[in-house]
Parts: C-alpha cells; sequence; structure tokens
C-alpha cells in the first residue's frame, strides 16, 4: 500500500487559496519504507506583517507537528517542540503572526498505531499531547526545524520515524484499507454496509476502528464527505446542493447542510458565495 507521490488536492483546507498567499505550504514524500503508514509529510512557512488565522477541518488522521512561532506567547512556542495531535473533531484554527515553521507528518488513517503499538488511538482523539509522552523516541526538534534546506528537514523526519521501527500489524493494514475506501469510494455511505464488504460484524468494525483509527466507521464517512462539500463549495459557487447532498449519501439537502454548518462554521451557501 501507498501512494503514487503526496496528495495535491485541498481538502480539509478552509479558503486554501487565501492560505497560499500568506504562507509557504507544500507536501513532501516519506521514505519508502514508510510510505504504507503516511499520507505525506506537510511543510508551512510564513513570515507576515500582519495576523493571520488558518482553519482545517481535520483529516481522520493522526499528525505529528513539529513547530515553531518566533513570536510565540511562551518560551516552549519560541524554541521549537513536538507534539501528537489526535484526530480532531471540530474545525481547527491557528492564528500565525510574525514569523514561524511548523513540519508535521499526517500519518494514513490507521498507520500511526505501529509506532506507538501501546497506544489505543481513541486516547488521543481531541488531544494535542507531547510527542515526548507518545513516542517512545522523541523527534529532535532542532534537527527538523533548523535547516534552512527543505530536503535536510524532510531526511531527519525520516530518520525520527524510520528509528521507531513500525513493524507491520494486519489491524492496522485492515483498517488502512478500509478508510481508504471510504475516501474513494463515495458509494461508501454506511458503517453497515462497510462492515459487511469488509466481513465484520458492526462491533467488530466499531472496535478496529476506534482503537486504529481513533473514530468510529460513521464518523469517517461523515468527515470525507463534508471535505469533498468544502472543495465543491470552493470549486463551483453554483453548486446544486441538493444534487450533491444525493450523491454523497445524504438523505436530503438539510441533513448535509446541517452537518457542513457544524463542522464549518457557516452553512453551505455562505460559505460558497463570492466575496462582496
Amino acid at each position: 500500500m501507498g501512494a503514487a507521490g503526496p496528495r495535491r488536492d485541498t481538502r480539509g483546507i478552509v479558503d486554501a487559496p487565501d492560505l497560499f498567499t500568506h504562507v509557504h505550504f507544500r507536501r513532501r514524500e516519506p521514505a519508502p519504507a514508510l510510505r504504507p503508514y503516511l499520507e505525506h509529510y506537510w511543510l508551512i512557512d510564513w513570515d507576515l506583517d500582519q495576523p493571520y488565522a488558518a482553519h482545517v477541518v481535520p483529516h481522520p488522521s493522526v499528525n505529528l507537528v513539529l513547530q515553531r512561532y518566533e513570536a510565540g506567547e511562551s518560551a516552549r512556542e519560541r524554541a521549537g517542540y513536538a507534539e501528537v495531535a489526535g484526530i480532531g473533531l471540530g474545525l481547527f484554527t491557528r492564528k500565525l503572526t510574525g514569523r514561524g515553521r511548523v513540519c508535521g507528518v499526517q500519518f494514513r488513517p490507521g498507520g500511526f498505531r505501529p509506532f506507538a503499538p501501546e497506544h489505543a488511538l481513541s486516547d488521543l482523539t481531541g488531544c494535542r499531547i507531547d510527542a515526548a509522552e507518545v513516542l517512545r523516541t522523541p523527534p529532535p526538534v532542532g534537527a527538523v526545524l533548523d535547516p534552512a534546506d527543505e530536503d535536510a528537514r524532510v531526511a531527519a523526519l525520516d530518520a525520527c520515524l524510520l528509528a521507531l521501527e513500525p513493524r507491520p500489524d494486519p489491524q492496522a493494514t485492515l483498517a488502512m484499507e478500509l478508510a481508504d475506501r471510504v475516501r474513494t469510494d463515495r458509494s461508501v455511505c454506511r458503517a453497515g454496509q462497510l462492515a459487511r464488504d469488509a466481513g465484520l460484524t458492526p462491533r467488530s468494525l466499531q472496535r478496529l476502528f476506534s482503537a486504529y483509527v481513533g473514530v468510529g466507521p460513521k464518523w469517517v464517512i461523515l468527515r470525507y464527505r463534508i471535505h469533498e462539500a468544502l472543495e465543491r463549495a470552493e470549486s463551483d459557487p453554483a453548486v446544486d446542493w441538493a444534487r450533491l447532498a444525493a450523491d454523497l449519501g445524504y438523505s436530503d439537502q438539510a441533513h448535509l447542510v446541517r452537518d457542513f454548518t457544524a463542522t464549518v462554521g457557516v452553512p453551505p451557501t455562505a460559505y460558497a458565495a463570492p466575496p462582496p
């Protein structure tokens, strides 16, 4: 399993074009041995005259995030630190000021467990925890964040994660395969359907996702559909929401509107409306 290079879509990033005018964002591919477990590395640098708030609808993925904020409020933020970010259940917002740098690792849904096998992923959901409390060998913050050369930062991330020696886990592999099917197969609209197709009982599927992904399969289905709706809203202000709701497996447009509004903070028609 493994993607052919980093994803190029902007799913989950709220108003991606605006974000990209304020920060330098790019994705990089990890070492081949890590690709079965990782989506990609994501790197962000900024140097701002005015504060900027970035908004993201998180993927159903754990992230390892190394970050430094030169105008940070604490010595820890200014020096740089590493944390494990469990799946975020709501809209994530970060205010960026001055200069800063983030180097992140986005794991595949289900792909983090081989790096921290003693942790049930549901225990991390909604949490941001110092990396030293989760990983037996915390990442070297300076080695990742200090180099001006981007390739050196990627190499440092590779070395850190390879040193953790992730071991193949059939359950993690199954969780990754099922989550990837939800993302890529729009016909998967119900957790019960996913369980039947995998030859599992609904309870077994729920336990698998709780332990290896961090959220239930129903939540994963919903989040990926909201990502698709968000992307459609950005690309087509005249989108037919009733038809999109049906395409995404919603019972009606009102259900999509409720989920979109609860996740993003505004209804889809307001989000898609052109600026005044």
